[in-house]
């Protein structure tokens, strides 16, 4: 990240988001799994959304997050935990994951290989998974909102230094162009069943 001009982590290149994109879609069927099965509750799964926010710093999705956590049951102390990086007093079976949420969202999506495997351990397999849709999908949305802001903020005259507006543009027009449908019709399908 760069520590003059805009710094929030962005997607840098088109082909750099399309292959989020298509781990998400490799992925599709483990969220579609973790939303049904009962093993993450709403809130559980608003924490671990909030836990990589608070890395990433996607003002989008803090608040649409945080409004949705308020919503099933986080508490605003929890709340505040988070956003600190506090994650002390959450019950072990939940701050294991958020630990690892924030590992994965600090090292950029490449975690420890011991980390993952602690994590895996902890969870189980089929558990660690639908933990791990939820991590990627507000991954791929933090960089989404951070790459918006980053042209914002290009604009106003604080560039980020490790991208163009170029590459900023190709990443938000192929959103627009293909993942916004593609995204509503997942999301159409998931709801149907």
């Amino acid at each position: 990240m760069n520590t003059k001009g805009f710094n929030r982590r962005i997607y840098t290149s088109p082909k750099e988001m399309i292959d989020a994109v298509t781990d998400i879609l490799r992925h599709a069927p483990d969220l579609k799994a973790a939303s049904r099965s009962g093993e993450i509750d709403k809130a559980f799964s608003e924490k671990i959304m909030l836990a990589v926010t608070q890395v990433n710093g996607c003002r989008y999705c803090d608040y649409g997050h945080t409004r949705a956590a308020l919503k099933v049951g986080v508490t605003e102390d929890e709340i505040v935990s988070i956003a600190r990086g506090e994650l002390g007093d959450f019950p072990e079976d939940e701050a294991v994951a958020l630990i690892y949420a924030q590992h994965f969202a600090e090292s950029a999506g490449n975690p420890d290989p011991e980390a993952t495997q602690r994590f895996v351990d902890y969870y189980g397999e089929e558990k660690a998974r639908y933990i791990m849709a939820y991590i990627r999908m507000i991954m791929w949305g933090n960089l989404m909102g951070n790459t918006f802001d980053a042209v914002l903020s290009r604009f106003k005259g604080n560039p980020c230094k490790d991208s163009t507006l170029c590459s900023e543009l190709g990443v938000l027009g192929l959103t627009i162009i293909g993942f916004i449908p593609l995204s509503i019709a997942f999301a159409l399908k998931m709801m149907r069943g």
